[in-house]
């Protein structure tokens, strides 16, 4: 009873630090979401895309004329003496509003691309952080494993004072600590880049902490396997964004065809007029208004409006083929994600069963070693297997999670 209690505790224990744990990680995507360079540039992008919209979407501006006769325009009812005018144009019916909504649309597919920029650097965080969690946990290992063959060491020099071994055991323990204190100055300094790229990824001091947990969680697929693939295709943001460019040619295409068609121009006009002494007509010196004129520009040259048509037509097509060749691609990429996902999993099983199976033996080889200085050469291969199978077993960790944080970069979150 009093067994199953410290493991139940044990287990509450790590439950509760990897839940931190994940919250420290949430709250780095948070700073690199609101310090990243990148995602403002393309957040600024969008809003200047946003723009676009009331400069499309809007009336040309009128047109205002003046003039001023130097020499008198004599009139029966007087001299004309200056003129004012106002026009105003007005393009077909729906010309503006498919205007605006090109340009919506594009506005709309520069939102993606921000999107996409934070799923990115989302992922790209969460990747560095289990390249610094696996880091961490290799150094550790290594220095228990040259602990462990000092403890070696010790052990070889008893033995060859006593006369049961040779100076060689002694010389194959210092080949293999020097291999290891190479290995874990390797380490040390991998540790010093991932720790800038992280801490640069959030655009913070280079130097910042960083906290990961004593064994990383495992994350799971965020969909049934059946389930990821139509929901990549729905939710990813860079297939989104080509059907909001797809959506921008087709509205072009209604503009270039409105282009085409008539536009009205609406004006006003008023004349002052001086007075005529040699008139007697009632309207002597009245000056002239006239409203409403009206006119009508008739575009005539059809080729280049045809051109129009066909720009919009082609470009169409174009972003199509260019989303059918990305989903095919998004396609490759997810089974080679989950590819991945499935040998993490393999890794994890078979690395953690390897490194149990290898301290067993590691125990009674040191044992025999201990009584009768045999095997002493299998004590150290097997040494150096625990240590492999136990990086690898947090390596397998570390990339389990990363192809996890892909797969829902790819769903866009």
């Amino acid at each position: 009873m009093r067994k199953i209690k410290i493991f139940f505790s044990l287990f509450i224990l790590m439950l509760v630090q990897t839940a931190r744990a994940q919250q420290e990680l949430d709250g780095y995507l948070k700073i690199a979401a609101e310090n990243s360079p990148e995602l403002r540039a393309t957040f600024n992008e969008y809003m200047a895309a946003m723009e676009k919209v009331p400069q499309v979407g809007t009336l040309p501006d009128p047109q205002a004329a003046f003039g001023y006769f130097i020499q008198p325009a004599e009139t029966r009812v007087g001299p004309q003496r200056a003129n004012f005018g106002l026009a105003q144009s007005f393009p077909w019916f729906g010309l503006l509003s498919a205007r605006a909504d090109v340009a919506t649309d594009f506005a709309k597919a520069k939102y993606e691309e921000f999107e996409n920029t934070k799923s990115n650097l989302f992922f790209e965080v969460k990747t560095a952080y289990y390249n610094y969690y696996f880091i961490e946990k290799a150094i550790e290992i290594t220095k228990e494993n040259i602990e462990i063959l000092e403890v070696f060491k010790r052990l070889s020099l008893v033995k060859i004072e006593a006369g049961t071994a040779t100076v060689v055991d002694e010389l194959r323990v210092e080949l293999e600590l020097n291999d290891l204190e190479n290995q874990l100055a390797l380490f040390l300094d991998t540790k010093d880049v991932f720790q800038v790229k992280f801490n640069n990824l959030l655009d913070r001091d280079e130097n910042a902490e960083i906290i990961v947990p004593d064994l990383l969680w495992q994350d799971d697929m965020p969909l049934d396997q059946l389930q990821m693939l139509d929901e990549i295709y729905a939710s990813n943001h860079q297939l989104k964004g080509l059907d909001h460019k797809i959506n921008a040619f087709m509205n072009q295409e209604v503009v270039a065809k409105k282009e085409g068609l008539p536009k009205f121009n609406v004006g006003l006009s008023y004349t002052i007029v001086g007075n005529n002494p040699m008139s007697t007509v009632s309207d002597n010196g009245k000056d002239v208004f006239v409203f409403p004129s009206v006119g009508v520009t008739i575009p005539l040259y059809r080729k280049k409006y045809k051109a129009l048509i066909s720009e919009a037509k082609y470009m169409q097509e174009a972003e199509i083929s260019r989303k059918e060749d990305k989903k095919n691609t998004l396609g490759t990429i997810y089974e080679n994600t989950l590819k991945e996902f499935r040998d993490g999993n393999r890794r994890i099983a078979l690395n953690l069963n390897q490194s149990n199976i290898a301290k067993k033996v590691l125990d009674l080889l040191i044992i025999t070693y201990s009584t009768n200085s045999k095997d002493f050469e299998e004590v150290l291969r097997i040494e150096r297997d625990l240590l492999r199978y136990e990086l690898e077993y947090e390596k397998a960790l570390a990339d389990k999670n990363a192809s996890i944080a892909f797969m829902n970069y790819l769903i866009g979150k």
